[in-house]
């Protein structure tokens, strides 16, 4: 009997295999064609993303756009926390001090100036500003507490209270004026000789700076008190020391702020040249 064979009689049928789910292999299977260069192609009966239904894009797209509205809301809120971060610990203690300066003053010259209980609560007071100084600083740069705010209000406290304390020491008679002059010329000068170079760069506080700002709250503190016998003679020598370490500092911020200047200068005439040329 001369038949075709299976394999000839049923190829058609053969050729068709069920996928997965029943269907025909020729929509699940991959599909091969030779190009004249003899390169095989091969491609993929899923399409991807084109094949989605529109239920699914939808979905995805829903998904995009209420990303972008969270991102957008991320933003919102982390400009709301900036803009309150004004009140945070930091400024509050700056605040404080502000606060203190009236406060210490209307002590000092309590009861005529000489009374030696309101000088020891002014003594007190100015004691609470100058710890608070040293805290605040510290805890705004740990923390990332800096702000605009508190980069001018807190060199003002500084300076407001040393000041309001050698006026009124001067003023009663128990420090020279000439002393109060020294200090408090060397804190405004500085100031100004900072943003005068701040084009050019910051003048960093030294050493140097922050022991003399010490050795003066510890003088000036000793002055408020009214101390006799060997603390007042002790005082004098603190406060001597101050003076001598306020006018070396001040001289070495003098000498930076030349050396910042010509050098910011040097840069801008170097960096000039190389666009001219």
């Amino acid at each position: 009997m001369t038949g075709v064979p299976a394999s000839a009689a049923g190829g058609s049928s053969g050729a068709r295999r069920t996928g997965p789910r029943g269907g025909s292999g020729a929509a699940q299977e991959p599909v091969e064609r030779t190009t004249p260069g003899g390169a095989t192609e091969r491609g993929a009966s899923d399409r991807g993303a084109s094949d989605r239904s529109p239920v699914d894009r939808g979905a995805v797209e829903r998904g995009a756009t209420e990303g972008g509205a969270a991102g957008r809301g991320g933003k919102i809120a982390a400009a709301a926390v900036n803009q309150a971060s004004v009140w945070n610990v930091a400024n509050l203690l700056t605040m404080l001090r502000l606060l203190l300066v009236p406060a210490f003053v209307a002590l000092m010259l309590g009861n005529g100036g000489y009374d030696p209980a309101w000088r020891s609560f002014a003594w007190a007071a100015f004691a609470v500003a100058m710890i608070t100084d040293l805290f605040d600083g510290h805890l705004a740069r740990t923390y990332n507490l800096v702000t605009d705010f508190g980069k001018i209000a807190d060199p003002i406290a500084d300076k407001a209270i040393m000041g309001a304390a050698l006026v009124c020491l001067s003023a009663l008679g128990d420090l020279p004026w000439w002393v109060t002059a020294v200090i408090l010329g060397r804190e405004l000068g500085i100031t100004v000789l900072r943003f005068v170079v701040i084009r050019y760069g910051v003048i960093p506080a030294s050493r140097g700076g922050k022991l003399k700002t010490l050795t003066q709250g510890v003088a000036v503190g000793m002055y408020v008190l009214a101390l006799t016998g060997p603390l007042a003679t002790l005082r004098f020598w603190v406060m001597a020391a101050a003076v001598v370490l306020t006018v070396v500092t001040g001289l070495d911020y003098v000498k930076q702020a030349i050396v910042l200047r010509r050098r910011g200068i040097a840069e801008r005439r170097a960096a000039l040249k190389e666009t001219e040329g």
